[in-house]
């Protein structure tokens, strides 16, 4: 039997088989119905051992395929470390040259003071008189004794989300002080300008933007709670802004410290501690203070945005690690945050974040309590303050869960961690559950509607390809993890449709949509929330309708009755065990039923078949 299944085999493989003359000959050799229906049998046969044939080897270059996307990735960091390497070598390079240009450029300055220093002064002083006369509602400027003029000019403010033109204005740099006034569309007289915003340099922070074109020359000034961003006439002109405005600001930084340091007593104080848990603490003078200057650094948030957006997270992660040695000598609660890396594992870099947010949130409440203790008007302003740390704990919490597309499995299991963790909070009556969760909602909820799609799209897919044929697992161990994992889901009438055999009597499409239907449940209800019911409840009913519909279109079309009773009995195992399941368990979890589902159970009752017309009836 061997021998003639090998040689039909090698015959039908031949590169010179007729299919034609096969059948004729074939039909003049054969001597009635049951020899063609053997023949046929062995054909089949040869069919199906070619069909799993082929899957093995799909499943082999499969393995290969991922084997080798691995070694590519490994060879991918390998690149990047290079590239790392390499880009701090030119910083390396950058600065040294730096350095020595700004040691001449010092100098000189230095000498040009000695020589004309009254002078430089005085004129700096009468340019800025004539220009503030200009401005409207700004007389009291020149009473500061030393104010003068560093630089000035023309800029057009932007509102990066829009990507839009706000304003055109005119920018007043002085010696302590940035000065921004609007340009007067009625001018009256000598008045050009009017008062907008007046800056104290000592806490503005100066950021590049880099080009994206048609933004481009453009920079950012961060002075807590605005950011405004202005655009420059061409990047010459940029450049000179940036280096000025940054020359500037460290000239009165270092001004003020000179005169502290003369101003203090030769003996020595005992620096006095704040109490309040929101100031931030001010180096100590003995302390090496943390310099932000450096152009990578002002460049940071820029190249980790367009790294994100091109979802280069290696990239990403390489300047994170760069900073961190940076910044590694600074304890702090919030470097410690963005110190953290943004790990591959996900699950476990959450568990990082959760600990070193929530711990440090713990400790400020704890203290905030033994210093506020008889005066409770305050906690309010202390809950609006947990609410603007929590808005920042979710950012980072979203940017590595939800915008990295990670699976609805992991999403749910991090999103558990977090409440968790922020249940900890109750042992001192602060319960910011519910802010933690209005946070999340919208990320949440646009996680369920995304894995919501990816599990029509594969069920449609399937769909495609159904060939209503029980399933074969080939081997018992195979059939017992099956009925495992449908206990595991809720379905105990599965074993009814197995036998002694390692057939099961449902389709491969069937079960998986089952098995896929019920994680995408569970899931779900980790996540549940009252503003997310609809949404998931929707969600289940859009799943359940494509399977339904397949099966009750699969019905009317197929006309052989042995594939039609098939087909019923998969249609059977949808409605009396998936449906009554997933409503049953959707009960339990939110805690109150879910009519849709129900309405929809009813109406997909199963088909019976009428012998007697050929068609399926309800």
């Amino acid at each position: 039997m061997a021998d003639a299944g090998s040689r039909l085999r090698k015959q039908l493989e031949s590169s010179n088989f007729d299919p034609q003359n096969y059948v004729k000959q074939l039909s003049q050799q054969s001597d009635g119905d049951r020899d063609l229906q053997e023949h046929r049998q062995k054909i089949q046969t040869l069919a199906d051992e070619t069909a799993q044939n082929l899957k093995k080897n799909v499943y082999k270059n499969y393995r290969q395929f991922i084997e080798t996307a691995k070694e590519i990735s490994y060879l991918e960091s390998e690149m990047y470390q290079l590239s790392h390497i390499l880009t701090e070598q030119k910083s390396i390079m950058e600065s040294i040259t730096q350095t020595l240009l700004s040691t001449d450029k010092d100098e000189t300055a230095k000498e040009m003071m000695a020589a004309f220093p009254k002078e430089t002064e005085e004129v700096k002083q009468r340019t800025l008189t004539t220009l503030l006369e200009k401005v409207e509602g700004c007389q009291n400027l020149m009473e500061a004794p030393g104010r003068y003029l560093v630089y000035n000019g023309d800029l057009i403010e932007y509102d990066l989300d829009n990507m839009c033109q706000i304003q055109k204005v005119h920018a007043f740099l002085m010696n302590d002080c940035l000065l921004i006034a609007t340009w007067l569309a009625n001018r009256r007289g000598p008045v050009k300008y009017k008062y907008d915003t007046l800056y104290d340099l000592e806490p503005l922070a100066i950021v590049n933007v880099k080009d994206n074109p048609p933004m481009k020359d453009m920079f950012r000034i961060l002075m807590f709670p605005d950011t405004r961003t202005f655009q420059a006439e061409n990047s010459k002109i940029k450049k000179e802004w940036l280096e000025i405005l940054e020359e500037t600001k460290k000239n009165k930084v270092a001004k003020e410290r000179h005169t502290k340091e003369e101003e203090v007593p030769k003996s020595p104080l005992r620096p006095e501690v704040s109490t309040n848990p929101f100031d931030e603490e001010e180096p100590l003078e003995s302390e090496e203070v943390v310099d932000l200057s450096p152009e990578w650094i002002q460049d940071l948030p820029e190249d980790l945005d367009v790294c994100i957006a091109q979802r280069d997270f290696e990239g990403a992660v390489d300047l994170l690690d760069k900073l961190n040695e940076y910044l590694k000598e600074q304890p702090a609660v919030q470097t410690a945050i963005r110190q953290l890396r943004i790990e591959g594992a996900t699950l476990l870099y959450i568990h990082k974040l959760c600990n070193i947010f929530f711990t440090s949130l713990l400790e400020t409440a704890k203290e905030f309590q033994m210093d506020f203790a008889g005066n409770t008007g305050c906690y309010s302003a202390f809950v609006v303050w947990c609410r603007s740390a929590m808005k920042m704990f979710v950012d980072a919490f979203s940017k590595q869960v939800f915008d990295s597309k990670e699976s609805l499995s992991t999403a749910s299991e991090c999103v558990k961690v977090a409440k968790e963790h922020c249940a900890q909070l109750s042992e001192i009556g602060l319960d910011l559950t519910f802010i933690l969760q209005s946070l999340l909602v919208k990320d949440i909820k646009a996680a369920l509607v995304s894995y919501k799609d990816i599990i029509i799209e594969a069920t449609k897919h399937r769909n495609s390809e159904e060939m209503w044929r029980r399933m074969n697992l080939m081997t018992p161990e195979a059939l017992a993890k099956l009925k495992e994992e449908m206990r595991s889901c809720g379905m105990g009438s599965f074993e009814q449709y197995t036998g002694d055999d390692c057939w099961v009597n449902l389709s491969y499409t069937v079960v998986a949509f089952t098995k896929q239907m019920m994680s995408f449940l569970e899931e779900g209800l980790k996540l549940y929330s009252p503003e997310l019911h609809m949404v998931l409840l929707e969600s289940l009913r859009e799943i359940i309708l494509v399977a339904v519909q397949h099966v009750d279109y699969s019905l009317r079309c197929e006309q052989d009755l042995e594939k039609k009773a098939f087909i019923l009995q998969n249609a059977s195992f949808l409605n009396e065990t998936v449906l009554t399941v997933v409503e049953k368990r959707f009960e339990e979890g939110v805690g109150k039923p879910a009519k849709q589902l129900q309405d929809l159970r009813k109406s997909s009752r199963p088909m019976r078949i009428n012998p007697d017309s050929q068609m399926s009836v309800v």
